[in-house]
């Protein structure tokens, strides 16, 4: 099932659509302001397979985000969880992004004072993350908002998240921070250097992940690979199942056109294609 709106009513306004999620404004409980994310299925896969998958994520990125206030990283209150319309409802968070307020500087100055603590909280943050075993996955500067009544940084879009305990991980989610802040706030400064000194502050495991995250820049064709298999690591239960599919179908179409018990006795092909379909359920 798909949510379906043009926002013509004002009650389910569509702000951003990405290659995964449509992500809508709207009310909840009555007049409090919310975020809808849904997850919408893909024409490309098995429908039973597509929404086994995702349904995982739906249900994965809610874990990740309760886990990330439970060890005290600020991210927007979950609401409801909907395994129907494959919807996460959460807390709307008044505020600019950190992409935003770093692309004002750009045009008309660094305030030294905003920007210390900005890069204080975006460390602090991220090492309590990491010595927690959770791996954003997708840290970039859209990707965090600041409140306006607290000035208070908030971390959204946990989509990619999972948790693990390599260091090598830890370190590919600072490599797309680190490449996002080159590519987009480079009149900036230094900005990555004071995350990390507050990460360093932070993070009672940091000389493993950032032994591992020099090691990427010595050698980046190394933790680029790493982070492609991070970010779409999710995805080979997916690339795997489909190909057992259609191999199998493949091989049917150019083997006999049925199959013998152990009797000897036919049996129609379609009831391996049953099986088949039976398998990928249960795998």
């Amino acid at each position: 099932m798909e949510i379906k709106a043009d926002g013509s009513d004002g009650s389910l306004v569509l702000i951003k659509q990405g290659a995964e999620a449509r992500v809508f404004e709207s009310t909840f409980v009555g007049s409090r302001r919310c975020i809808i994310k849904e997850r919408f299925s893909k024409k490309y896969r098995h429908p039973t397979l597509d929404s086994k998958l995702t349904l995982k994520r739906l249900n994965a990125e809610a874990r990740c985000m309760t886990k990330a206030r439970r060890l005290g990283v600020v991210t927007p209150v979950l609401y409801a969880v909907d395994t129907v319309m494959h919807t996460l409802t959460f807390e709307y968070v008044e505020g600019p992004s950190v992409k935003d307020i770093l692309l004002g500087f750009g045009l008309v100055g660094v305030d030294e004072e905003q920007m210390a603590d900005i890069t204080a909280q975006i460390g602090n943050a991220i090492g309590k993350l990491h010595d927690g075993g959770l791996v954003h996955g997708d840290l970039t500067t859209s990707n965090m908002l600041l409140r306006s009544s607290a000035n208070q940084l908030v971390l959204i879009d946990f989509g990619l998240s999972f948790t693990s305990t390599l260091p090598e991980d830890k370190a590919v989610d600072l490599y797309v921070l680190e490449r996002a802040l080159l590519s987009m706030h480079s009149s900036c400064g230094n900005v990555m250097d004071r995350i990390l000194a507050a990460y360093r502050k932070s993070s009672k495991q940091w000389s493993s992940t950032l032994n591992k995250l020099a090691e990427g820049a010595a050698d980046s064709s190394y933790i680029e690979a790493k982070r492609k298999k991070a970010h779409n690591g999710w995805l080979s239960f997916s690339s795997s199942a489909l190909y057992v599919e259609v191999g199998l179908v493949s091989m049917l179409s150019t083997a006999s056109m049925k199959t013998s018990d152990a009797m000897g006795q036919e049996k129609p092909k379609n009831l391996l294609i049953a099986k088949t379909n039976l398998y990928l359920l249960q795998s």
